[in-house]
């Protein structure tokens, strides 16, 4: 009896795209990883190096090189490849370059008759995810961007080390633009299930010097900390994309903070950012609604907003 093959293709061979490779393998998400670059030497050597931990893991992943002739046949392509950063831009700066890049790998995706679900890292992720939607004309529950799933879990790692719990005993979301204008949904910020704002009223003396909105900056500034040291982040988004893969190809329904397109959703439509959705096998199968305060509704609608003067000035209609 045949067993279906679990099929991932990455397109980008750089950090981000070999980090989620190396994850992938690592916890077994997947049986065959095909991976697409503009070098293809460089991928290829990438591929090689990704095959040899097959006899470190408990089970095998299949690594090669490939074209996109290869995504035919994928359940899921992941984007990583785009425009980079450079010191003192940030991710809006490069959306044009971004744009172009988006628009030309997936055509190249969708020309070897793909017809899975696009996990989306590549930045200005909110508006790179977009336009992969309109240039692949799959439904919006079908193509997720990284969104604010690595934000979230930055958070939780800061909030872990103030209360001293196990961080995935945290949680809460990031939301909005995966950037600037982020914010955090201290409303729906629980620690063992009970709301950080509850844990903070009544330990007002344990706690006397904690600042949520120094742990929001923290947070958001999270990326950039990394970036100005080292030049790169590629080991917690690559484990984000991994996450993300495995609740599609394992059903999971796990309730991920991903970009995704509103339709309705808060309010918003014909914009895409970080939200918390439900992710199973037919990609977001929900996205849930958090009843935000006025405060945070507003901080939404402003990043919302920002997002769409990006796209405005891109020539992405809303």
């Amino acid at each position: 009896m045949g067993k279906k093959n679990r099929k991932v293709a990455i397109i980008g061979s750089g950090l981000v795209g070999s980090s989620c490779a190396y994850a992938m393998i690592n916890q077994s998400i997947c049986d065959e990883i095909v991976i697409v670059g503009r070098n293809h030497d460089y991928a290829l050597a990438q591929a090689m190096d990704l095959s040899h931990c097959a006899d470190f893991t408990s089970t095998r992943t299949r690594v090669r090189a490939g074209y996109y002739a290869d995504c035919q046949d994928a359940d899921i392509v992941v984007l990583t490849a785009g425009a980079n950063v450079k010191p003192g831009q940030t991710r809006m700066d490069i959306m044009a370059d971004a744009a172009a890049i988006t628009r030309e790998v997936v055509s190249s995706v969708m020309a070897s008759g793909f017809d899975g679900i696009f996990v989306v890292a590549s930045n200005p992720v909110d508006i790179v995810t977009l336009v992969t939607a309109q240039v692949s004309g799959l439904p919006r529950h079908r193509v997720i961007g990284t969104g604010t799933s690595i934000d979230s879990a930055r958070l939780k790692t800061l909030l872990a080390d103030v209360f001293q719990v196990d961080p995935r005993s945290v949680h809460g979301y990031a939301m909005g633009e995966h950037g600037e204008s982020q914010f955090v949904a201290w409303s729906h910020v629980t620690i063992g299930g009970k709301p950080i704002l509850h844990i903070i009223e009544e330990h007002k003396l344990r706690f006397p010097d904690l600042d949520l909105s120094d742990i929001a900056r923290k947070t958001k500034d999270a990326g950039w900390e990394i970036f100005t040291r080292k030049g790169s982040t590629q080991f917690g988004i690559g484990s984000a994309i991994a996450y993300i893969t495995r609740s599609i190809l394992n059903d999971d329904h796990r309730i991920i903070a991903v970009s995704a397109i509103l339709d309705g959703e808060y309010g918003e439509s014909n914009v895409c950012v970080g939200v918390p959705a439900i992710i199973g096998d037919g990609g977001i199968e929900e996205l849930i609604e958090f009843n935000l305060s006025e405060d945070e509704q507003v901080l939404l609608r402003r990043s919302c907003d920002l997002v769409r003067s990006g796209m405005a000035s891109i020539a992405i209609p809303s």
